[in-house]
């Protein structure tokens, strides 16, 4: 069956995707959470479930336009790539897993942070310490380290630990967000970011810590899966992914292009 030919995306739904996405890394960039040319965002070319659009390889977070993102298949296959460069082969084994598994996953976004970083090497991971990180609790999945992500048999095993969840802790690695909207993706990995720096603030301090109740915090996850819920299902503006979008506007208009 020819999945992405059931369904044909009007020009202007894959252009919104396309601008949505070069403006999620050049969003990255500018909060300082990028890695070189490493880690990743991609998003579901609309009408298909079998391609997406990612970032051509070698490429700094900065320098990603509308226009230059690569579209490739489930499979691996460069359907269309405008400057030649190709993709990442590790990149690919991450977001190819998501896509191809999680079809509400139209947003994947992956990176590698000193403070994200830090976090995934730790016991325990991610603790629910601020209402950044409460909204989190019992929303987070862990996958174990095995290397650097080249061999397409750890698909199976991320996507098996991933299950339901929307946000991925890849062990002694990095952060890993899914959304059903670019916005959605960019807001969870930007509150996971302050909730991994906080924590490690607060461990570096040394002082005595006050832990919220569980009930707190898993109220506090039912408050923001609400306020995620009316963006992404019921159609109500996300003003802060607009009010993102406008800064890039006014300083770094490019990312249009």
């Amino acid at each position: 069956m020819n999945i992405h030919a059931s369904i044909t995306p009007t020009v202007s739904d894959l252009q919104q995707t396309r601008i949505d996405l070069a403006a999620a890394y050049r969003l990255i960039h500018r909060l300082g959470l990028d890695d070189s040319i490493y880690t990743h965002i991609s998003v579901r070319v609309p009408g298909t479930q079998d391609r997406f659009l990612i970032n051509p390889y070698g490429m700094r977070f900065e320098e990603v336009t509308a226009s230059n993102l690569v579209t490739v298949d489930v499979d691996g296959k460069v359907v269309d790539d405008p400057l030649g460069l190709g993709i990442n082969p590790a990149g690919f084994t991450i977001h190819s897993a998501v896509h191809a598994a999680r079809h509400d996953a139209h947003c994947v976004l992956h990176t590698h942070t000193v403070a994200g970083v830090a976090v995934s090497c730790q016991k325990d991971g991610l603790l629910p310490l601020n209402q950044w990180s409460m909204q989190f609790t019992e929303r987070l999945a862990y996958h174990d380290y095995e290397g650097i992500a080249l061999d397409l048999s750890e698909r199976e095993r991320l996507v098996r630990d991933l299950g339901d969840k929307m946000v991925l802790v890849l062990r002694n690695h990095g952060m890993l967000t899914c959304g059903r909207s670019v916005g959605e993706a960019f807001k969870l990995m930007h509150n996971m970011e302050r909730s991994c720096r906080a924590q490690l603030a607060l461990q570096a301090a040394g002082a005595e810590i006050v832990m919220p109740s569980h009930a707190v915090a898993l109220h506090t996850a039912s408050q923001y899966d609400r306020g995620y819920q009316k963006i992404e299902v019921e159609g109500q503006p996300d003003s802060e992914w607009a009010a993102f979008k406008r800064m890039l506007d006014r300083t770094d208009p490019g990312y249009k292009n």
